[in-house]
């Protein structure tokens, strides 16, 4: 990170609407820079220092993009790529020293959202990110219905409709539909489930059955809310 550029300065106002990056690099100091600076431009960061870290990172906490170097000891950034995407669409931006072309088209071809190349300006960086953040925002956050067949849910009002009738949903029920439609076809984990209402796993369990009754016409073969064997739970819109 070429450390010559100045900081735009920007009141920082951090709540759950607030862009949530993750930045997974071995280097600490390059961790420790790049979370001020993009915590001065507005966003929430969190960092991890390998791919067991970030992995660990990603199953509590939802991010809107990860900020991952390339060359660490381990697992590397473009293997931590290519196995993020079998399971996520969590935007990626990828950094590192190596700037041929054949490494571009590598981590693109992994599933990279974009590919800077060190040392590189900090603004640029900005720029970037915001790009992505604007592409990616349509999919990620939608005020509008979720269709799942017969049904509808409202996300700004909490509201499940089958066709004309309001189904009365309990407040969790309500906090799971909105996580669930705020990433739908992406799998979550039981452990980002869990809320203070429910403790454990197997309460995760009866609730999404509980909610599957509400929403599917077979609950029990299930085709908007999929269990993802040994993984969490889907929610597949039309």
């Amino acid at each position: 990170m070429n450390q010559t550029s100045g900081t735009p300065h920007s009141t920082v106002n951090f709540d759950e609407e607030t862009p949530h990056i993750l930045v997974v690099d071995d280097d600490r100091r390059i961790r420790e820079l790049l979370k001020k600076y993009l915590s001065d431009n507005g966003y929430r960061v969190s960092t991890a220092e390998h791919a067991a870290e970030a992995r660990q990172r990603l199953e509590s906490l939802a991010f809107d993009l990860l900020v991952l170097d390339v060359m660490m000891p381990g697992e590397n950034g473009l293997d931590l790529t290519r196995s993020l995407r079998e399971t996520s669409t969590v935007p990626i931006l990828l950094l590192t020293a190596r700037a041929e072309t054949e490494h571009r088209i590598d981590g693109l071809e992994r599933g990279a959202d974009d590919y800077l190349a060190k040392p590189f300006e900090p603004r640029e960086l900005l720029l970037r990110i915001s790009t992505i953040l604007r592409r990616t925002a349509p999919e990620k956050i939608d005020a509008g219905l979720v269709r799942l067949g017969p049904c509808r849910f409202d996300r700004e009002r909490g509201e499940l409709w089958r066709d004309d009738t309001l189904i009365r949903l309990t407040d969790r029920e309500v906090q799971l539909l909105q996580l669930f439609s705020a990433r739908k076809n992406e799998i979550l984990s039981r452990t980002l489930l869990l809320s203070d209402d429910a403790s454990t796993e197997r309460a995760i369990d009866v609730q999404i059955n509980r909610l599957r009754r509400k929403i599917e016409n077979d609950p029990k073969n299930p085709i908007y809310l999929q269990t993802v064997r040994g993984l969490g739970y889907v929610l597949k819109p039309d």
